[in-house]
């Protein structure tokens, strides 16, 4: 924490008290975003011009997505290794929680087929849709 503007005083370890947590303050999403992107921009990582969520990294070989969806991060790309060394490096500024393969993730269910393929649906969506209005057995 830092002092306020405004509020000098010249004991530096002085700082206004907060009644909210810090999560609880409207500019704290925004602010971990902008952390978030500095640090990837950092990286070597470039930002979509069509997605301000969507982070590119790429060198002469592979090339590494980061999507970005509230505090929910997505990363995959063209190199096992490649992906695990940006994951270290973000984890190093930011706590990270791996919850493993990715198989759900706004709605859209993601499945890796026998081939390597990956297969997107909506199928469960549709699902609680139906059951949710009755319309399950129509």
């Amino acid at each position: 924490m830092q002092q306020s503007p405004g509020f000098e005083n010249p004991n530096l370890s002085l700082v206004c008290k907060l009644n909210k947590a810090l999560y609880g303050l409207k500019q704290a999403p925004r602010q971990w975003f902008d952390r978030l992107k500095s640090t990837l921009l950092h990286l070597g990582f470039s930002a979509s011009k069509c997605d301000p969520s969507l982070f590119v990294f790429k060198d002469t070989s592979h090339i590494v997505y980061l999507l970005v969806y509230v505090d929910d991060i997505i990363i995959t790309g063209s190199s096992v290794n490649l992906v695990q060394q940006f994951t270290v490096k973000i984890h190093s500024n930011f706590s990270l929680k791996q919850l493993g393969k990715l198989d759900y993730f706004l709605g859209i269910e993601v499945k890796t087929l026998t081939d390597g393929s990956i297969l997107l649906t909506q199928g469960k969506y549709i699902r609680d849709l139906l059951q949710k209005t009755k319309m399950a057995k129509a």
